[in-house]
C-alpha cells in the first residue's frame, strides 16, 4: 500500500468496531497489517460488506494453541506495533500482553482500545460506545429541551473517541520509539477520547456560556441559527450561520427583514426566531432551498441520507466515496500531497496462505510447521 506510513508493520488482534477503525485508518496510510482472527472467521459472503477490515490480510490463529501464541510472539519481532481492543487482561491470559510482546521487541507500540481504560473501578465491566459516552458528560449534552438524550450513533465513542483517538496515539508512541528505541502501552479509553472531544464545551461551560439545560446553548440546537429545519417535502436542510455577517447574508437570501431577527445572540429570542424560521423553511423544498443558499456564505447544507452523500457534487468532486467491488466506501483520509494513499482494496476473507505470510514476518519453520 502507498501512503506515508508505508513501511510500517502493525499486527492487529481482530475485535469489533473500534480497533479494526484504527487498523483500517493505518492501513489506509499504507501501513502494513496483518489482523489476526479467530478459526472459522469469514465465512459465509458477509465480509465482503465489512469496510472496517478493507486493505489488510487477516489469517486465523487458534490463540488456545501454544504454537500460535509464539507465532504472534514471533510476529512482534517484525512489527512496529500491535493494537487490540479487548477488555483489560485477556492478552495477558494468552501469553501475549505487553510484557511477553515487548520482551521480543522493546521497541515495539503496544495499543489497547477499551471503553474504560486498563484502570479504573469500571474497567472490568462490560459496556458499549453508549455508556462510555455517557459518563463523559457529552451524551447528556445531546438531544432536544425537555427531551432525553438523543444517541448519537456511536461515532462519539466508538470512532472519535476510541479508533481515532488510538490510531494518534499508536502513530505519536511511533515516532518516539524510533528516536528512543523503546516501546510503550498506549493506553485508549473511550471514556477518555469522549471527554476529550467535549474540551471545548468543558471550557465554555467554566466560563458561564454553556448550560447543563439542552436546547439552551449555541452549538446544540437551541440557537436558531444553528439547527436543522424541515422543508416543504419533508426533507431537511442544516444552517449554522454563527459570525454576525454570515447570518445577515442568510436572512437577506431568504427574503427576510434582519431587524425583525435581531440581536442574533440574545438567548431569550432564540425560541420565538426558531418558530419564524420553521416557518420560513416549510415553504420551499430542499432542493428549492439548495438553489438559495447553497454554496453561499449563508453556511448552508443540505441533509443527505446514506444513498444520498455519495451522489452530491462536492463529494464527487473530491472523491469522498469510492467503489469497492461494488460496495460504496468512504475514502481514505486525510489526503497527503507528496505520499498519497492508494484507493481502499476490498475487505478479503482471511488467506489461506498463513505460512506465507508468517514466513514473511519472520516467523521460524519450526514454528510453522508446529501449526
Amino acid at each position: 500500500m502507498a501512503g506515508p506510513l508505508s513501511g510500517v508493520r502493525i499486527i492487529e488482534m481482530v475485535g469489533l468496531g473500534p480497533a479494526p477503525f484504527c487498523g483500517m485508518m493505518l492501513a489506509d496510510m499504507g501501513a502494513e497489517v496483518i489482523r489476526i482472527d479467530r478459526p472459522g472467521a469469514g465465512e459465509g459472503g458477509a465480509w465482503k460488506f465489512d469496510i472496517l477490515s478493507r486493505s489488510r490480510q487477516t489469517i486465523c490463529l487458534d490463540l488456545k494453541k501454544p504454537e500460535s501464541v509464539e507465532a504472534v510472539l514471533a510476529m512482534t519481532a517484525k512489527a512496529d506495533a500491535i493494537i487490540e481492543g479487548f477488555r483489560p487482561g485477556v492478552m495477558e491470559k494468552m501469553g501475549l500482553g505487553p510484557d511477553e510482546c515487548m520482551a521480543r521487541n522493546p521497541a515495539l507500540v503496544y495499543g489497547r482500545m477499551t471503553g474504560w481504560g486498563q484502570f479504573g473501578p469500571l474497567s472490568s465491566a462490560a459496556g458499549h460506545d453508549l455508556n462510555y459516552i455517557a459518563i463523559s458528560g457529552a451524551l447528556h449534552a445531546i438531544g432536544r429541551a425537555g427531551e432525553p438524550p438523543v444517541v448519537p450513533l456511536n461515532l462519539v465513542g466508538d470512532f472519535g473517541g476510541g479508533g481515532m483517538l488510538l490510531s494518534v496515539g499508536v502513530l505519536a508512541a511511533m515516532l518516539e520509539a524510533r528516536s528512543s528505541g523503546k516501546g510503550q502501552v498506549v493506553d485508549a479509553a473511550m471514556t477518555d477520547g469522549a471527554a476529550l472531544l467535549s474540551s471545548m464545551m468543558y471550557g465554555f461551560k467554566a466560563a458561564g456560556q454553556w448550560s447543563n439545560n439542552r436546547g439552551e446553548n449555541m452549538l446544540d440546537g437551541g440557537a436558531h441559527f444553528y439547527d436543522v429545519y424541515t422543508c416543504a417535502d419533508g426533507k431537511y436542510v442544516a444552517v449554522g450561520p454563527i459570525e454576525p455577517k454570515f447570518y445577515a447574508e442568510m436572512l437577506e437570501r431568504c427574503g427576510l427583514e434582519q431587524d425583525a431577527f435581531e440581536p442574533q445572540m440574545d438567548p431569550k429570542r432564540w425560541p420565538l426566531l426558531k418558530l419564524k424560521l420553521a416557518d420560513v423553511f416549510r415553504t420551499r423544498s430542499r432542493d428549492e432551498w439548495c438553489e438559495i443558499l447553497e454554496g453561499t456564505d449563508a453556511c448552508f447544507a443540505p441533509v443527505l441520507d446514506w444513498d444520498e452523500a455519495p451522489l452530491h457534487p462536492h463529494n464527487r468532486a473530491r472523491d469522498t466515496f469510492v467503489e469497492t467491488d461494488g460496495v460504496i466506501h468512504p475514502a481514505p483520509a486525510p489526503r497527503f500531497s507528496r505520499t498519497p494513499s492508494d484507493p481502499p482494496r476490498a475487505p478479503s476473507r482471511p488467506t489461506s496462505e498463513v505460512t506465507d505470510v508468517l514466513s514473511r514476518w519472520g516467523v521460524p519453520d519450526t514454528v510453522i510447521n508446529g501449526l
